[in-house]
This record gives C-alpha cells, sequence and structure tokens, in this order.
C-alpha cells in the first residue's frame, strides 16, 4: 500500500527538506508541492492524498485557516503542521491535526510523525474493507474475516480457521494460535462461506472440511468430528446425513 503526502510551505527550502526526509519511506509518496494553501486547494480539487505537512504561517491564508477548512470534509485528509513556531500547537490540536513539528525538523522526528500517520490511515482502511464486506459484498465466497475488537483489528484468513462456533451475538473462531470473537451471527456468515470449505455440522458449528479426520461414535449416542487439533466437535442428528455424505461412512470411528 503507498500513501500520498502533499507538501504545503511558502518557503521553497523547506518544502525540499522535507521532501528529501521523506525519500528513505518506502511506503509513502509524495505526491505534490504548493507554496500556498490557495495552490494546495487547487491540487486538491482533482488529487486525493492520504497526509498534508502544512506551514503554519503563510501569506494571505494560514495553515491553521486551511486546516479547519479542510475538516468539514466527510474524509480530510491527516495534518501535521511542520513550522518554526511554537505558539500555535493548542490551536493546532483545536482543528484536530495529528502532530506538530518545530522546524528545523529533524528526520526522525518526521520519520515519527509519519509512523503514527501511517498507523492510523491502515486502521481506517481496514475498518473500510470490513464495512464493505457487510455492506458490498464482493462476488463470490469470502477469503478473510476482518475482526474488529477494542483498540485493534485482525485480517484472518479463513483457511486458518479451524471451527466456527455461535456465541449469542458473536461468533467463535477457533485458530491454531487461540481464538477471536467476531461479531456476526452464523446464520449471516454461512452465506458467505464456500460450501466446498466449510460443513456444518450443527446449528452452532461450522468446520473447515480440511480439518476433519473422522467421526467417532459418542459415549451417549450420536457422532462427533474428530479434528486434526484432537477436537471433538458433536454432530446434531439433522446435520448427520448431510455430514455422512459428505465425509463417506468409511470415516465412522470406534
Amino acid at each position: 500500500m503507498t500513501f500520498k503526502i502533499l507538501i504545503v510551505d511558502d518557503e521553497a527550502h523547506a518544502r525540499t527538506n522535507l521532501r528529501l526526509a521523506l525519500a528513505p519511506l518506502a511506503e509513502w509518496e509524495v505526491a505534490g508541492e504548493c507554496p500556498s494553501a490557495a495552490s494546495a486547494r487547487d491540487f486538491l480539487q482533482t488529487k486525493e492524498v492520504d497526509l498534508i505537512l502544512l506551514d503554519v504561517q503563510m501569506p494571505q491564508e494560514s495553515g491553521l485557516e486551511m486546516a479547519r477548512s479542510l475538516s468539514q470534509r466527510e474524509l480530510p485528509p491527516l495534518i501535521v503542521f511542520a513550522t518554526a513556531h511554537r505558539g500555535h500547537a493548542l490551536d493546532a490540536f483545536d482543528v484536530h491535526a495529528l502532530d506538530y513539528i518545530v522546524k528545523p525538523v529533524s528526520e526522525p522526528r518526521l520519520h515519527q510523525a509519519i509512523a503514527r500517520a501511517q498507523a492510523l490511515l491502515e486502521q481506517r482502511a481496514t475498518y473500510a474493507r470490513a464495512l464493505r464486506q457487510f455492506t458490498d459484498p464482493a462476488p463470490g465466497f469470502w477469503r478473510e474475516l476482518i475482526v474488529r475488537s477494542v483498540g485493534r483489528m485482525d485480517r484472518v484468513a479463513l483457511q486458518d480457521v479451524r471451527w466456527i462456533e455461535t456465541a449469542g451475538n458473536y461468533v467463535e473462531l477457533h485458530l491454531a494460535d487461540g481464538t477471536l470473537m467476531h461479531r456476526t451471527t452464523l446464520t449471516e456468515l454461512v452465506q458467505y462461506l464456500d460450501p466446498d470449505e466449510f460443513l456444518r455440522i450443527h446449528r452452532r458449528i461450522l468446520v473447515r472440511r480440511d480439518q476433519v479426520v473422522g467421526v467417532r461414535q459418542g459415549q451417549e449416542g450420536g457422532y462427533m468430528a474428530a479434528l486434526r487439533c484432537g477436537q471433538l466437535l458433536p454432530i446434531s442428528e439433522s446435520y448427520w446425513p448431510a455430514v455422512k455424505s459428505a465425509l463417506g461412512c468409511g470415516n465412522i470411528l470406534p
């Protein structure tokens, strides 16, 4: 993923210094350089950027004024101020700036600000994919899930899921290294899963077919699906005919 950045500063040497300091960051591209807020507005009429490195004091319109107007957009670019004046820091955060760097800008300090911006943009992109996954699912079956929990998001490849089990308004995704809770119902989720890869063995349980090594008779009657990891999962009577057909009678173990 490549992120785009716009440098806005009325001093040419300041723009050059920032561009050179950004050069080592492979995931960032300087999309443009503007000497004023007005020229930056013209640039943004036709191009989108993820982050603006913005001076505070510029002729005609200050960086603070520009940032304030940009904040009215539905999805504004992130703002990092780079200025020679320390006295505007509180004003900068009033317009929701991500960071405030005092000139002369040190490369490590700039890279620290960019790292913060990148983490936020990646989280924003992950959340957007999660929303699209449910509001506008792509054609075909899903290959991954975006699992959101407090303070984090995880991309989970469905090929790594051993089985899925209902847990109230959530489902539990059972993986080799633990369990994740995903806010959806099994009924909602199953329509997006490839039936050649996932097999319903119970109204509460889906298993990945390649994880099932056989079927065991339960101690109190009925059958249990035996997984590669050693887990035994109940097969309900209503799903037994479909499971038996999918796995074959030869897989029934004592």
